[in-house]
């Protein structure tokens, strides 16, 4: 009988390439006969969906325009300001609270009771908290980053072997030392998935603050366009978000992988 190995060979990078483009490929392609021939499937229409032909000269204009640029800068700073402020605030209470008993007690109720508040709900308070819309949009943005930062973080510290941390004990290794060289490399690989979700989720809270108290910005462009009916400018809008949104995701994961050259996942086929 003919026997059949299993194999761990991966596909080359041009076949991944190849594989990918093509799934971006066909989502297109369905895309454009739904919105070309106006499909009604009853619970979901593609009556007033525009082709990808109107995205495109939508974006050949926006190209063209000066306002591209102010867009971007507004939300990029906006982003970025409130995603260093989560990271650093919920790595140190993620470590904070994974190595210690107290501060899980007296931190963890308050943390908990705020996590499930959608980023929505936080702005009508967050206009009344601070000054100015600016410094509102950034806090709806650190809100939303720091609650996956802070979990992923205290996982990734309880996830630690404590047989690592008492050997370091033993050997008279300092608490600062044991968490610098057992706990926060230990943790390191979850810390960054929490970083990796915190930047999706930090886009998704910036373009519902912009969508309401924003002047300029992504969201503030993809609801006016909404407004004044200009239904490709909202789906470029949306590709814009994606593509900001992947793109810094991947950057993260990428420093991570940088970061812990030793921790691979693996069983993927």
């Amino acid at each position: 009988m003919a026997s059949f190995k299993k194999t761990n060979a991966r596909p080359s990078r041009f076949t991944t390439a190849g594989m990918q483009l093509g799934s971006v490929a066909a989502c297109v392609l369905l895309w454009h006969f739904a919105s070309t021939l106006r499909i009604d499937l009853g619970v979901i229409t593609f009556s007033n969906v525009p082709t990808p032909q109107a995205v495109i000269s939508a974006i050949w204009q926006l190209l063209q325009s000066n306002a591209l640029l102010p867009h971007l800068g507004s939300s990029l700073a906006r982003v970025f300001s409130g995603y260093l402020m989560a990271a650093v605030a919920g790595v140190t209470l993620g470590l904070l609270i994974g190595r210690s008993r107290k501060a899980e007690n007296w931190l963890m109720p308050p943390l908990e009771l705020l996590r499930p508040i959608p980023a929505v709900a936080w702005i009508p308070l967050a206009i009344l908290m601070f000054p100015s819309s600016e410094a509102s949009m950034i806090f709806i943005t650190f809100t939303g980053a720091l609650f996956p930062i802070l979990l992923n973080t205290i996982h990734g510290v309880e996830a630690v072997d404590p047989r690592l941390i008492a050997s370091s004990r033993s050997l008279g290794a300092s608490p600062r030392a044991i968490l610098r060289e057992v706990v926060l490399p230990g943790a390191l690989p979850s810390i960054f998935t929490g970083l990796s979700i915190g930047m999706g989720t930090s886009w998704f809270c910036l373009v519902t603050a912009e969508m309401i108290s924003g002047q300029w910005g992504i969201g503030y462009y993809t609801w006016s366009s909404y407004v004044i009916q200009n239904y490709a400018d909202i789906v470029v809008g949306m590709l814009l978000i994606g593509l900001l949104g992947m793109g810094s995701s991947w950057l993260i994961k990428r420093i991570g992988d940088w970061l812990t050259p030793w921790y691979r996942l693996q069983g993927k086929s």
